[in-house]
């Protein structure tokens, strides 16, 4: 993988998700089911996969930095 290299749509997609606010429980697992055509398991599968790419951090900088703060909140936690 090259430094300049672009995210596929589903990740973008994945990102723009996650950057969203959803109104209420399970909206945002309806949509990622419709709207992305995955199921909320592999979602946050390639979520988490997102979060270590340089391309991700280059792509959508606030999101990845406000999920890897909350990542590792929740790793000391335990």
């Amino acid at each position: 993988m090259t430094d300049d290299a672009q995210l596929t749509a589903v990740e973008a997609a994945v990102l723009a998700y996650e950057g969203r606010t959803w109104p209420g429980p399970g909206a945002k697992e309806r949509a990622i089911r419709e709207g992305l055509g995955l199921t909320p398991v592999r979602y946050y599968q390639l979520l988490n996969a997102l979060l270590d790419d340089p391309r991700a951090l280059a792509h959508a900088p606030t999101t990845i930095n406000r999920l890897r703060r909350l990542r590792t909140t929740q790793r000391s936690r335990r």
